[in-house]
Formats: structure tokens, sequence, C-alpha cells
């Protein structure tokens, strides 16, 4: 019974906790009441596409709409060819054709709320791996109307984390709430990034553990995600994020 009492302690003190707090905070503060009075506009963090004739590739992710707002967001993919003057913008969403491409301003708000760029790729290092990101997306098995479930996936975050996955050299894991980025692929219980160095073992998304050289060591319950990053020095705190480099 004391190691039953201590689980539901930890439970309550490291995933329960946080969400509730970032519920408060995100209850009084001002947002649209729907998508259709929401600002999607471009949010001016990424350079011009006509900046410069460099490739870049760009993951964006920003606090989705609504009540999930106060624990999750969304996650998008941006790719620009080298000599290219208009970026492409990759989002898995839940109407319509699933994967959607330029649906929005690459760098636009979502629900109003302006993104974080993930991670950043330019030059040669983006021109070699837009071809694998590329082949990644056409290879992301849910991609057919009807094949999405906001919880606990497969969602928009998690056709990001596959793509991550499969092209590891890109570096970066979705923030801690992006919530869905833990459901693996075709009911998978366990994977391995394609060069090794994470893995990944869940329950459907709904509990379960990763690390690695990019994930450092986490674990997701009801997906939400704590953890810490060792090559980044930073605490992983569900609903909230990163606290660190």
């Amino acid at each position: 019974m004391n190691l039953i009492r201590i689980l539901l302690l930890a439970l309550l003190v490291v995933y329960l906790l946080p969400a509730l707090a970032s519920a408060g905070l995100w209850y009084v503060r001002e947002r649209p009441e729907s998508w259709r009075n929401a600002d999607w506009s471009s949010s001016g963090v990424l350079p011009k596409a006509t900046a410069d004739g460099d490739a870049a590739i760009y993951v964006l992710s920003a606090a989705t709409g609504g009540l999930k707002g106060a624990v999750a967001s969304h996650a998008w993919i941006v790719t620009k060819g080298a000599g290219d003057r208009v970026y492409n913008r990759y989002d898995k969403v839940g109407w319509g054709t699933p994967i959607r491409r330029n649906m929005r301003e690459a760098d636009g708000a979502w629900y109003s709320n302006r993104p974080n760029v993930v991670v950043a790729i330019t030059g040669a290092e983006a021109a070699r791996l837009i071809p694998q990101v590329e082949a990644a997306i056409q290879s992301y098995p849910y991609a057919t109307p009807g094949a999405y479930r906001i919880w606990p996936g497969p969602n928009s975050n998690t056709f990001v984390a596959h793509v991550l996955r499969t092209v590891p050299d890109l570096g970066a894991v979705l923030p801690p709430d992006a919530v869905g980025r833990d459901y693996l692929p075709e009911g998978k219980l366990f994977s391995i990034d394609a060069d090794g160095r994470d893995i990944h073992a869940t329950l459907y998304g709904l509990v379960g553990i990763s690390a690695g050289v990019r994930s450092g060591f986490e674990l997701h319950f009801m997906g939400l995600v704590a953890g810490v990053d060792v090559a980044r020095p930073a605490l992983k705190i569900p609903a909230f994020g990163r606290l660190g480099m």
C-alpha cells in the first residue's frame, strides 16, 4: 500500500499539479472564442523565403486552441529548397485531406498563439535532408481521411514526431506539451530511431519512456511528458515545456 501511495503522490506532483497550474493560467488569459476569430497570419519568426537562396528546414510548434491549449501544442514542418522563393508547410489535421500542404502561412500563428522554432537547419545540410524529410512525410501511415484522433493519437504531433524519428539528423524532439508525439505509428510498442541513438517504449501513447541522445530521459503519462535533457540541460515539465537551455 505504501508503494501505491508513493506512486500516486508522484503522479500528482509530477503530472497533475503542473497540468492544473497551466489550466489556471490558460483560463485567465485572453484568447479567441473560436477558430473563426483567431489570428492565423504570419508571426514573423521565420526569415522571408526570398531573403536568401539557401535551403532550409524548420519545425515549429505553437499552443493550440480551446481548452486543450492549456496542456497541448500543435507542430508542423516547413521546408525550402535551394534557390526557392517560397516555403512549403506540412501539417497533419483532423479534417479533409489529413496532411495539408501550405494550408497556412509558413510561420503563421496557430489559434492566435505565436509559434516557437523547435529546430532550424539551413544551407547544404538542409539541402541534403529535404529529400529524406519528404520521403518520411510520404511514408507516414496515417495519411488517409479519418486516420486522426486528438488523443492519445495519431494526431498532428504524431506526424511530426514520425518525421523526426525517421530523419534523426534533424536532431530534435518535440516539446513536452506536444501531446500525441509518443504514439508510435502502426500500434508499435517499441521503436528505435533510424540512427539507434534514441529508444521509445509506449503503451499506445498512454504511458511509456523515451531515452537517448536527443530525448534525454522522459516518462510520459496520459500524453503528458516529464523528464530531463542532458545534451541541452533542461527539465521537461508537463503542460509547460522546457525549463533550461
